[in-house]
């Protein structure tokens, strides 16, 4: 789906009508991420005049009252430059096609009378979205299936977005996927990944598959290595108790970090089908090699100085434990074990309180095997680099090597590329918009499958269980992470590409 403000596709058809059952209507991420969703997929034009919401929540809420705290937080997010979300203004009329569309009624996510309230008010085509803490996504599914919230009948859908993290471990996900599935089809349940829901990361694909010069090149016999990077400069905020037992590890890999992977080592699908895309991508998570505790990084941010300003460590951040050994940065090595991949290292790494913030890919390119230029004076080849951005700035860079002006062949290296907003109109999207219309019209591509999260909670498993009581490496905030981290690729000969560059 094309962004949800922009038309430059106007043949994109309108989802079907539906109700949208939010559970958590009161939380922040309704707040945050669902409105605004649906406030640009009704600018688009996208959403059906029968479309409706239902919040379900634990506090006691009115239908009044929730549209009007709703419509104070978004006016606020014009406000507010930091704000996943920050248009200029709201627009009135496609704000008040959702808010007069808001409904919300009060229930326990565990009480059996809840499912049955719910089941009184529903008809038709209906998305449960489980906006909730993830101790609640099992409860909240066997609820529904006992009240017969997913039979799909007379020709009506039932399907459920799941938020992340699914799961803590293989152990729990593989149970999550037991419990959910016995109360619905694989094909009911859309386990959603924000990240895959932002422009640039669909993009990557087409970089890849609509670009022949780039299939002979994409593999083992070119490329030396490849840097997937999701830096932060902020700390955990107010997340200290969501985010203790949680840490970097889970938080970010098996998820954010193997998606944008999937996507950059993917082999090409035999067509854009969905299962077709979702079978590569599994494939994929099923050939790494699990990961050994030689081949990781753990650490954790000290007091330091991000951006001009005494920040406090991570230890003292709220909601956190004065010995905490929770890790606010994860560096790893993996290998893929495929004929494309064989061999070639793959480095990921992902942080808090860094030195910059970047979310990017970087592919590094073999040295050329012989050169006509080795040896002359100043002429040290750099490495050929491909870097796809996709935060802050999204977009592509491209290191070469040319000649410099002047009567000698010396050479100097040199970056191509282009910007996003070089090309297309920007929008204030927040990246929900395309995978709830995909979901409201049946298009599983960019979620996940229940065996593409097994395979990837198997990846990193034997690292959950070696970290448990492990110690943690401090780095100073805003600083690059620790130095364990460099080590892990000096060890190859090799270095990161600094935060700050590019």
């Amino acid at each position: 789906m094309p962004d949800a403000r922009v038309h430059d596709t106007p043949d994109t058809p309108q989802a079907p009508p539906c109700t949208l059952v939010v559970f958590g209507a009161g939380g922040d991420l309704t707040k945050r991420l669902l409105m605004p969703a649906l406030y640009n997929l009704a600018g688009g034009g996208l959403l059906d005049q029968k479309f409706s919401v239902l919040g379900v929540d634990h506090n006691p809420l009115t239908d009044d009252g929730w549209r009007d705290d709703l419509t104070k937080t978004m006016e606020s997010f014009t406000d507010d430059p930091s704000a996943e979300f920050h248009p200029e203004r709201i627009d009135p009329k496609p704000w008040g096609f959702i808010r007069e569309r808001l409904h919300v009624m009060q229930g326990d996510f565990s009480d059996e009378a809840t499912f049955r309230d719910l089941a009184g008010r529903l008809t038709g085509n209906v998305v449960f979205y489980l906006a909730v803490a993830a101790r609640f996504f099992g409860p909240v599914v066997e609820g529904l299936g006992k009240a017969g919230l997913l039979a799909q009948r007379d020709g009506a859908f039932r399907r459920v977005i799941i938020e992340k993290p699914f799961g803590a471990d293989l152990g729990s996900a593989k149970a999550l996927n037991q419990t959910i599935l016995a109360h619905g089809d694989e094909n009911q349940f859309y386990r959603i990944d924000h990240f895959l829901g932002k422009e640039t990361v669909q993009s990557i694909l087409a970089i890849r598959f609509a670009n022949a010069m780039l299939e002979p090149i994409w593999r083992r016999d070119t490329i030396d290595h490849v840097e997937i990077t999701a830096a932060e400069t902020i700390g955990v905020e107010e997340r200290g108790r969501f985010y203790e037992p949680t840490g970097a590890l889970r938080d970010m890999v098996p998820n954010h970090l193997f998606q944008l992977l999937t996507m950059v080592a993917m082999e090409p699908p035999a067509s854009f089908d969905a299962e077709a895309v979702r079978d590569e991508k599994t494939r994929l998570v099923t050939a790494i090699r699990p990961v050994s505790p030689e081949d990781a990084v753990r650490g954790q941010y000290a007091a330091g100085h991000e951006e001009g300003k005494d920040v406090p460590a991570y230890r003292g951040e709220p909601d956190v434990a004065e010995d905490s050994r929770t890790e606010t940065y994860v560096a790893l090595k993996l290998a893929i074990e495929n004929p494309r991949w064989s061999g070639v290292p793959f480095y990921l790494r992902t942080g808090k309180r860094l030195a910059g913030r970047r979310t990017e890919i970087a592919v590094h390119f073999k040295p050329a095997p012989f050169t006509l230029f080795r040896g002359a004076e100043g002429n040290d080849l750099a490495a050929n680099v491909m870097r796809l951005r996709i935060d802050p700035e999204p977009g592509s860079t491209t290191r070469l090597n040319v000649k410099r002006p002047g009567p000698q062949m010396a050479l100097a290296a040199i970056e191509s590329g282009f910007r996003y907003a070089d090309f297309f109109t920007p929008a204030a999207t927040v990246g929900y918009e395309t995978l709830i219309y995909d979901c409201m019209m049946g298009d599983p591509t960019l979620f996940q499958r229940a065996d593409t999260i097994e395979a990837s909670w198997a990846a990193v498993d034997p690292l959950i269980k070696a970290w448990k009581d492990a110690p943690v490496s401090f780095y100073p905030a805003g600083s690059p992470g620790p130095k364990e981290a460099d080590e892990l690729l000096s060890r190859d000969g090799r270095t990161w590409l600094p935060l700050g560059e590019g």
